[in-house]
């Protein structure tokens, strides 16, 4: 007979469960702090304290051990990045449960569960992928941008033997050959 589980039993399998709370230990460490039933709250608590031991040791090894429960390679490099060393004088504890009622549809025990020092927004937003890759293209756009003040007369001229258009100072719309401008009132 095999060894039953610690701790409430979920419905479905182990690998359910052990995805379940992989999702979980995800979504806490990317938000901070997330709302669910009082069992898996209970059910979660030691694994992210042992995720946030992980990170404190830092290595390569303890790096694989916590991408085998947390999927996501951004998550991971914000939890070795920024919440193991700011737990690094603390030896235990790192999350906290507060009960917070029963939810309305089935009367479930819920809680929050949530990590005991709080974590800067800016920051968990600048692990993603995403977000950087936005950051390079927009810093790749901005320079290839020029922006022209005022044009001097010299400035002028230089232009239009460039591009062998007139350019146009005063902001005045230019009118194509043939086309009369209406008068401005």
């Amino acid at each position: 007979m095999p060894t039953p589980t610690k701790g409430s039993r979920f419905g479905g399998g182990p690998a359910h469960e052990r995805l379940m709370l992989g999702n979980l230990a995800t979504a806490l460490f990317e938000h901070g702090r997330i709302t669910t039933t009082h069992a898996k709250a209970k059910r979660l608590r030691p694994l992210a304290e042992r995720m946030v031991t992980f990170a404190k040791r830092g290595d390569i090894s303890a790096r694989r051990r916590v991408l085998t429960v947390v999927k996501d390679k951004g998550v991971v490099h914000t939890l070795f990045t920024e919440i193991g060393p700011s737990y690094a004088g603390r030896q235990g504890g790192y999350t906290r449960i507060i009960k917070i009622g029963n939810r309305k549809g089935d009367n479930a025990p819920m809680a929050i569960i949530e990590m005991v020092e709080p974590m800067a927004e800016a920051v968990v937003a600048e692990a993603t992928g995403a977000t950087k890759r936005a950051v390079k293209e927009l810093a790749a756009k901005s320079e290839d941008t020029t922006v022209i003040e005022e044009i001097t007369p010299v400035t002028k001229e230089v232009l239009e033997e460039e591009t062998g258009e007139p350019v146009n100072t005063e902001g005045e719309e230019e009118v194509a050959a043939g086309e009369e401008a209406e008068p401005k009132e």
